[in-house]
């Protein structure tokens, strides 16, 4: 739509400003005079000839590798053109000096392909930047249902991996037959409902991944015992921050995985803040197990590529351990200053 507006102000400039001062550049007092036919003739196919490279997108055709219809096209607009040079001389204009008519047929003939070559050009440059323009809009709408696909795959493979660790707390209450099972099935619930609900949207408010974050947190609780500590902080000064479900919660469980003990005191950290224009995470937990060698942390990965995906340039990961601690820092600028 965009494209047919700016191309209909195109038209309306070259017929109403560029062909109007060019046409003032000949003798119209003169041939409107003596030599009315032939200027009327001119003008209307100079029109006709803009609007003829117009619908023929050149182009078009060139891209496409139909160079016969362009040839015949072309050979076709200039006959015609050339044609137009041996427009009837008025009577009146004749006259037995053939200098002179020469001349006036030489000045007729030059004006008649000065306006051929002008049209051409212009209606080729127009054509070209339009041809890019489309180029690069096709592109753009490739890389974007590229990118789109990307996330979709990103996220399908994080919803089962969250919802088989999720699965393996609540086996263990089971087994354990403690009487927060019912309470964490609860819990679980919400969670099952959020994922379902809300992981098929692009963006949410942060209050409700927050509060994800939190029934998440919650649950986790309920199986440890007294040795792991869990401190949750969230700052959310603008709660209705527009931001990507579960963006937060694969890196808060990787604080629970493998920053947990049974027999050992340990402590997970986990801070947020949220604001108009910021998202920001910050987990720290003691390292009390590791992955096994070669084992793939497919959860961060796709974090990590979500991000790039969404946010290009407008976040920071950080990970590592540092004396047995393992950081994860985040920020995301959601929204320009």
């Amino acid at each position: 739509m965009k494209k047919n507006r700016i191309s209909r102000y195109i038209d309306l400039l070259f017929c109403l400003v560029i062909m109007p001062l060019a046409i003032m550049l000949l003798p119209v007092d003169r041939w409107i005079a003596h030599n009315t036919a032939f200027l009327i003739t001119l003008v209307a196919y100079v029109y006709l000839l803009y609007f003829v490279y117009r619908c023929a997108c050149l182009p078009k055709l060139f891209m496409q590798r139909k160079y016969l219809r362009i040839t015949l096209l072309l050979v076709v607009l200039a006959a015609v053109t050339e044609l137009l040079t041996y427009f009837p001389m008025p009577a009146e204009r004749i006259t037995a000096d053939t200098q002179l008519m020469a001349a006036r047929m030489n000045m007729r003939r030059q004006t008649i392909w000065f306006f051929f070559l002008v049209v051409t050009g212009f209606s080729l440059a127009i054509e070209l930047t339009f041809e890019l323009f489309r180029q690069i809009l096709s592109r753009q709408e490739v890389e974007a249902e590229k990118d789109k696909a990307e996330l979709a795959l990103y996220k399908a493979q994080i919803n089962p991996h969250f919802l088989f660790n999720t699965l393996n707390t609540l086996y263990a209450l089971v087994l354990s037959g403690s009487d927060k099972t019912e309470s964490a099935f609860v819990k679980f619930s919400g969670i099952l409902r959020y994922m379902y609900s809300q992981s098929g949207a692009e963006l949410i408010p942060a209050a409700r991944e927050l509060e994800y974050v939190r029934q998440y947190v919650d649950l986790q609780r309920l199986r440890l015992n007294h040795h792991t500590m869990v401190n949750l902080v969230v700052e959310a000064v603008y709660a209705q921050a527009l931001v990507p479900p579960m963006i937060l919660i694969t890196f808060v469980e990787n604080a629970f995985k493998y920053g947990t003990s049974s027999e050992t005191d340990c402590t997970i950290l986990i801070r947020i803040h949220v604001d108009e224009f910021c998202l920001w995470l910050e987990t720290e937990n003691a390292v009390m197990r590791r992955r096994e060698d070669g084992a793939c942390g497919i959860g961060i990965a796709n974090c990590r590529k979500r991000l790039e995906l969404l946010y290009p340039g407008r976040y920071t990961l950080q990970t590592g351990e540092t004396d047995g601690t393992y950081r994860v820092r985040l920020e995301i600028k959601i929204k320009d200053e």
